[in-house]
Parts: structure tokens; sequence; C-alpha cells
């Protein structure tokens, strides 16, 4: 994984791989580690607990969702904290669109929102020519939005991992080199790992994992870098301080990303979304995580 993880963890000897889309620019044999926040923008608690997680924890990035609420909030923090690396969360469910439902009508409710329903919202972009050039506009406006802020793109995921919809990430690869995209999350957690912490996975689990290979070739075959593992999928909005503990003790070799949710506090917009989330618990593992290592 390149240099920009400044506060990664140790290094330990592992055995070799022959995994070629393995992170470049790194001895077989290292581990690294990097801390991210997602939905950077969604509300003030949420950007003031990413902005303290970084300045007083073990923080390193930050996704943005750039029609969020919030969104000028962030970015106005982020432009106060050049050592944060901010990227795209790009937004094609269960979330607000940024152009007008009149431009892409076959996408987003009356309300303008991209609907939950992943199966259906994943067919109708396999399906449907129009929806598909409407999704591309809506991606397109979204990495148009983030470049428009002035920060450097230092990577890109989406809302609910939906690029690894084959179809939105290759628009997101192909869409996002016009704008600089380097870096792109390949949410792979190998549940070999997750058993040494604990936890079981299903068949489900098992599957997605598998199935993240389509699009880590993708991204190798755009010529972008990903991490080799990224950790926080079973436990969604319970990452706490116990079970980054227990991560970091079974961290696997290569390049891992580990991302959180966190909040200040829970307010409103964030007991609507996500009711049964710890947000608090997670931005409270972010500040003592330096204390684990």
């Amino acid at each position: 994984m390149p240099s920009d993880i400044a506060r990664g963890v140790g290094v330990v000897a592992a055995r070799k791989t022959k995994n070629p889309f393995r992170s470049a620019a790194r001895p077989t044999g290292m581990k690294s580690v990097t801390f991210t926040a997602d939905d950077f923008g969604l509300t003030l608690s949420v950007n003031e607990a990413v902005e303290r997680a970084f300045r007083d924890g073990r923080l390193n990035a930050a996704s943005l969702m750039v029609g969020a609420p919030a969104a000028a909030d962030a970015v106005e923090r982020a432009r106060r904290l050049p050592g944060l690396n901010v990227g795209l969360h790009l937004v094609v469910i269960e979330g607000a669109a940024l152009l007008p439902r009149a431009q892409i009508p076959d996408l987003v409710d009356d309300r303008g929102w991209f609907p939950s329903d992943q199966l259906r919202l994943g067919a109708r972009y396999a399906l449907s020519p129009r929806a598909r050039r409407q999704l591309a506009a809506e991606i397109r406006a979204q990495f148009a939005a983030f470049a428009a802020t002035g920060l450097t793109l230092h990577h890109a995921d989406a809302h609910k991992h939906m690029h690894l919809h084959p179809v939105v990430g290759r628009m997101m690869l192909d869409i996002g080199r016009e704008f600089g995209l380097s870096r792109v999350r390949v949410p792979a957690e190998p549940p070999n790992v997750l058993a040494h912490c604990g936890h079981r996975a299903g068949i489900a689990e098992h599957a997605i994992y598998r199935w993240t290979n389509l699009l880590r070739r993708q991204v190798w075959r755009a010529g972008m870098a990903s991490d080799d593992n990224c950790f926080g999928i079973a436990w969604s909005g319970h990452m706490t301080g116990e079970r980054v503990e227990q991560l970091l003790a079974a961290l696997p070799e290569g390049s891992s990303e580990i991302y959180f949710h966190p909040a200040t506090h829970r307010d409103d917009v964030l007991r609507h979304l996500m009711p049964d989330y710890e947000h608090v618990a997670e931005f409270e593992a972010l500040l003592n995580v330096a204390a684990i290592d």
C-alpha cells in the first residue's frame, strides 16, 4: 500500500502469496491498516466525529457524501485538515441523488431518493439501458461535485457497497478516471480472519467475499489501487473498541482498511436511517485505538 498511510500498525513476517491483485509497493509479509470514516457530510455530528477522530485519534481517511445535508460543513472541515485523505462515498442506493428527479426519473422516487431495494435496483441497472444512462449521469455529477470542492480525490467507495454491482463498479472506474480516481475500496472481508475474532461467517458472507474478486479484477485492469482486505461489513455499525482490538491482533498480511460510522451523538437523522448503529461507540473506538497497538 502507498506511503500515505502514515499511522499503520507494525510489520511482521508472513507467508508468501501469489495473489496477482495484491497491493504493489510493499514486500510480502508487511502489514498496514487504514482507519476510514464513512458518511462524511451526512450530519454535523458525523462531521464533528471525523474531525475529532483525525485530530485526537487514529482516523486516516473519510468518504464524503457530496449530496448529503452537511456536505458543505464537511468540506470546510476537510480543508482545515490537510492530512485527512478524503474520497467520494458514491450514493446510488438508499439516499438522496444529486441530480434533480427530472433528469433521472427511472432511478429515484418523488423525493429524489434512491430506493432501498438492492435486488430490484440492481436488476434495473443491469437490464435497462435508459436507467444505465441516467446512472452514468448521476455518477458523473457526484464526481464533478467532489472536484468542485477543490479537495484531492484520494479514493472512492459506495454506499452499501453498491459498486460491487458490475455496472456500477465499471462506471465508477471509467468516470472516476476522468476526475483523477486512482484508488477504490474493494470490500473483501476474509471469513477466516473473522473466525479468529469469534465471528462465524455464513453462506452469504462467504459468497460476497468471493464476489468481490470481480470488482478487484475491474480495479486491477483499470490500473488502480485497492487494499487487500476490508473490515467493517459483518460488524457494520458495531465496530467497537473491543472488536478493533480483536481485528488488529488477527490482522492478515498486506494492506487492510477498517471502516467506521462515527458520530459524536445520535441525532434524529442517524436514529432514523441507522436505528441500531453504535455511532458513538465507533467514534470512541477511533479515539482509543491509539492505545491498542
